[in-house]
């Protein structure tokens, strides 16, 4: 999304885009199409990478490269010519192994410039190959400055790390819209402070959290519920089943919806009263903007990514990490005052408006393109 976004506002005076797809995403995943016949004036070659190597265990990635490398050898040579014929100037790839290692190859084989975008945290878990091709960039960026700082850390230069905030499209936004069908499905009173936190099921996120400050909550106030929005690994002993078993033998067995993944964020962030999210060193966070945009307060963690988004007792409330007893205070001060949550909601969405628009991340990466080429304008922009 930030990167289909990133290409649809770039300055077409200034800029053109060119984008190097596989070739069985364009076949398989139509949501890939959609969106990049969103995008003006933008130029597709599809090519074919080989399999992604993100996660997968050492020597089945070492495997795949032996037996793939002619084929994508023959298939990277086809995509440099086509750079060299289109004068690219500049290769945008992400910290995934695969598309920063070939972007930076790509990008000295060919006189361009190589920019590696972080969306994660820079830690020793980062692939070898990745990490050889940051050393090399002629930029890496953060997605915040939490990860920007995290890449300095662990020992990239600095003179080569920045950040730029992503950005939301938020005419997609409609603060006005109404929640009541997603309360009336799932059996919400009118009169019920309705929380919701959206995101994976992964212990990072932290619903385990959430809830164990939930419980402190409910003995304070007992009209309150919370919606739980998000996919995991619902196998035995899995965070998911954990966090499920947790509900089911505590007092918030019938304040708690696990509701699976929706399609209809909008609409939920549009139900609830509070946004609930203490997620530990989120990278960034989208979601706090969407929560934001619908005029929802946050209830966060002073953490990560999060700090730069939400500001404490203007936008949303921020505790520490662990901090059980903080946590379940922040959210019952907003339970306990409607007014405090008008006026957060409201400055949050002001927020959004003001610093996190996807045109003012395509401003920012219009700069950071020209400066890594030393020179006011780039003419051709390869993602």
């Amino acid at each position: 999304m930030i990167h289909v976004l990133l290409m649809r506002f770039l300055d077409r005076e200034q800029f053109e885009i060119h984008i190097a797809c596989n070739l069985e995403a364009l076949r398989t995943n139509p949501d890939v199409i959609e969106n990049l016949n969103s995008i003006a004036d933008l130029r597709v070659y599809s090519t074919d990478f080989g399999p992604s190597l993100y996660l997968r265990p050492k020597l089945k990635a070492a495997w795949q490269t032996v037996l793939n490398s002619p084929r994508v050898a023959y298939r990277l040579a086809k995509l440099a010519n086509y750079m060299r014929q289109n004068k690219i100037d500049v290769v945008h790839c992400t910290e995934k192994p695969r598309d920063a290692f070939y972007g930076y190859l790509l990008a000295r084989a060919t006189g361009a410039r190589c920019l590696i975008h972080m969306h994660v945290k820079v830690e020793n878990w980062i692939s070898p190959l990745t990490r050889w091709a940051m050393k090399r960039a002629d930029a890496i960026v953060g997605v915040s400055s939490f990860v920007a700082e995290s890449n300095i850390a662990m020992g990239f230069p600095a003179a080569r790390t920045h950040f730029v905030h992503n950005g939301i499209d938020i005419s997609l936004w409609d603060a006005d819209v109404k929640g009541d069908r997603v309360r009336q499905e799932l059996g919400i009173e009118p009169d019920t402070i309705l929380l919701a936190a959206i995101g994976r099921l992964v212990y990072y996120k932290g619903q385990m959290e959430l809830l164990q400050a939930l419980e402190k909550v409910h003995r304070a106030h007992p009209k309150v519920h919370l919606l739980i929005v998000g996919e995991g690994d619902d196998i035995p002993g899995s965070y998911t089943q954990r966090i499920k078993a947790f509900v089911q033998n505590s007092v918030l067995k019938n304040v708690v919806t696990f509701t699976g993944h929706r399609p209809d964020v909008r609409e939920i962030l549009a139900a609830c009263d509070i946004f609930t999210f203490p997620s530990f060193e989120e990278p960034f966070g989208m979601v706090y903007l969407e929560a934001m945009l619908m005029r929802k307060p946050v209830v966060a963690l002073d953490s990560g990514g999060a700090r730069e988004i939400v500001e404490h007792g203007k936008s949303g409330l921020l505790s520490a990490p662990q901090d059980i007893d903080q946590l379940a205070a922040n959210i019952l001060t907003l339970i306990r005052d409607e007014t405090l949550r008008r006026q957060l909601g409201e400055h949050g969405r002001r927020r959004v408006e003001a610093h996190f628009t996807a045109q003012r991340m395509a401003r920012d990466f219009e700069l950071l393109y020209q400066k890594i080429l030393n020179r006011k304008i780039c003419e051709n922009v390869v993602k």
